[in-house]
């Protein structure tokens, strides 16, 4: 089957399943300014997938998962100082970090496996 969508993409689902999370887990958070950090991080990783998508170019495409993979590290970082912080336990953190690894991995993944000719 044809890719008619982002939304067709592993890689944006698994990002915005992530963003979901992220954002239910510290959606009473008190630290506003970490709290909207981490969720726009977050949000940016989806988002640069769907733009670079829609791009139809695979070096623009290309761009914008290197731009996303960026903004997992930085999601990344914010749960291990969330946790140092006390915002969030060990457990929830282990988990978020799975499922942001797994994210990172695609990207990468599919970076990897762009053709060379823009589609």
């Amino acid at each position: 089957m044809k890719t008619q969508s982002f939304k067709d993409l592993v890689t944006w689902q698994k990002a915005a399943d992530l963003a979901v999370s992220i954002y239910g887990e510290f959606k009473d958070c008190k630290d506003f300014s970490f709290r909207d950090q981490i969720q726009r991080a977050t949000i940016s990783i989806s988002n640069n997938v769907a733009e670079g998508y829609a791009k139809r170019s695979d070096k623009a495409f290309r761009n914008f998962l290197m731009i996303a993979k960026g903004s997992c590290a930085e999601v990344e970082s914010m749960l291990l100082i969330a946790h140092k912080l006390g915002y969030i336990s060990e457990a929830k953190q282990q988990t978020l970090l799975e499922q942001t690894e797994e994210v990172g991995r695609l990207l990468s993944g599919f970076v990897r496996k762009l053709p060379a000719k823009d589609y």
